[in-house]
């Protein structure tokens, strides 16, 4: 009875390593590894914000919408949780992403006001910041693109057969990825002109 019993599990398990499940856990475990990797970019960049605007702060106090927008910005982007069903829910993904797209403007529209303060961009504290903000926005692209690696990696195990019986019985379902915001406006090529503009009539 017990060699039977052992031929089987033999057999099952071999039966679950053809079909794919294997695959499938050892998949979905490094895409939840990933994630966890680009919320702890994205985190560290958040906590970088209340530092960045207290420095631009004491040196451009009149900016005050573009620095309302960078720590409301924040603020949204902390009240979204990032657990790993997320992954799970394409519309709390995509709420996640627009948040962190947001907290991406508002930087870029505070760098652009820096511009104007040759002090401030000349000040240390906010040199050694911007340095931190620079690395942290390059973490966060090697964390999202081993993300999307992982998820695309995910995605054509579950589609492919025989895994996507498996994935059918257990109930695993595509995962969604980073998309670009602006995929229309940047498919299209921009319009360069170097005719000089017609003078004006009188």
């Amino acid at each position: 009875m017990r060699k039977i019993l052992t031929v089987l599990a033999a057999l099952a398990s071999l039966s679950l390593t053809d079909c794919g499940y294997n695959a499938i856990q050892s998949e979905d475990e490094q895409i939840k590894a990933n994630w966890s990797e680009v919320v702890n970019q994205y985190q560290r960049r958040a906590d970088l914000v209340p530092n960045l605007v207290n420095s631009v702060k004491g040196f451009a106090q009149q900016e005050k919408d573009v620095l309302l927008g960078v720590t409301n910005a924040r603020a949204k982007v902390g009240s979204i949780q990032a657990t790993p069903e997320v992954l799970n829910d394409p519309a709390a993904f995509q709420k996640f992403q627009a948040a962190q797209g947001e907290l991406s403007s508002a930087l870029s529209r505070l760098l652009v006001v820096t511009e104007n303060y040759p002090q401030l961009k000349s000040d240390a504290l906010f040199k050694d910041l911007m340095s931190q903000l620079e690395g942290t926005e390059n973490r966060i692209t090697v964390a999202r693109n081993r993300y999307i690696k992982a998820v695309q990696d995910y995605n054509v195990t579950i589609r492919s057969f025989p895994s996507n019986l498996t994935a059918m019985a257990f109930g695993y379902k595509e995962k969604p990825n980073f998309s670009v915001e602006n995929e229309k406006e940047i498919s299209t090529a921009p319009k360069v002109d170097f005719n000089p503009a017609p003078a004006p009539s009188k």
